[in-house]
């Protein structure tokens, strides 16, 4: 007869117990996040430099110049007319943001973007809003922390500095950039200052918070800005084919 086969009583391995070791990542998966990094960066710097010099170079300081300057002038300088100084000063801001970020005089490569499929007024968008957006949340917050000293309220310049950014830009299509912010933003501080300098009164801040109430406050005066822009925006989008020379004559 056959012999028994003997079974094997060994017992079996126990592993040890302890903490259980992470799983190892992929190869795979290390190149994706890599590749993805490295599609990521260079879209960055593309939208960076898109921005434009004002928003790279001085121009940003300038404005968180003003804004702190203002709110230290009311706070520890104990100036309460604070506020209509600073919504005097607020619309022109990005108007020469726009001036300073665009054109021959500010970018020495303008030539070369200008003539890339994304020049013209896609160039000159983009940098516009690089401008608002620098320039608008810092100088309203800044409004919010003065007192209000008769002035409009701290946002109440925000429709009239869009209005004037984009008349600035339908202006540029006929006597380029720099003559149409001139223009724009000479036009409101001349009509803003000159006669709270020249009105009767006593306490020049007052008698401009009064000339700001006038242009800025309620519902008619914002009525007028609000229809301004889209006109100005209107005014724009039909101007489109002159961006494609702008600033090159």
């Amino acid at each position: 007869a056959a012999p028994a086969q003997v079974r094997n009583t060994m017992p079996e391995a126990v592993p040890a117990s302890g903490p259980t070791p992470a799983p190892a990542v992929s190869d795979a998966r290390l190149w994706s996040s890599g590749t993805a990094l490295r599609s990521w960066w260079p879209a960055l710097v593309r939208v960076l430099w898109a921005a434009g010099p004002a928003v790279r170079g001085a121009w940003p300081p300038a404005v968180l110049f003003v804004a702190v300057g203002a709110v230290a002038l009311a706070h520890a300088g104990g100036f309460d007319g604070a506020r209509p100084l600073l919504l005097a000063v607020a619309p022109v801001v990005p108007v020469a943001g726009v001036a300073l970020s665009y054109g021959a005089h500010a970018d020495p490569l303008h030539e070369i973007a200008a003539a890339t499929p994304s020049g013209g007024l896609r160039l000159v968008l983009t940098r516009t809003t690089a401008v608002l957006t620098v320039s608008l949340p810092l100088l309203t917050l800044a409004g919010l922390l003065l007192p209000a000293s008769g002035a409009p309220g701290a946002a109440a310049w925000l429709l009239p500095g869009l209005a004037l950014t984009l008349a600035s830009l339908a202006l540029a299509s006929y006597v380029g950039c720099r003559a149409a912010t001139a223009v724009t933003g000479g036009g409101w501080l001349c009509a803003v200052v000159v006669p709270a300098l020249t009105a009767p009164g006593s306490g020049l801040t007052s008698r401009l918070a009064e000339r700001l109430s006038l242009y800025l406050d309620g519902a008619p005066a914002q009525g007028g800005w609000a229809a301004a822009t889209a006109l100005c925006a209107a005014l724009l989008a039909a101007r489109r084919p002159a961006y494609g020379r702008l600033e090159q004559r």
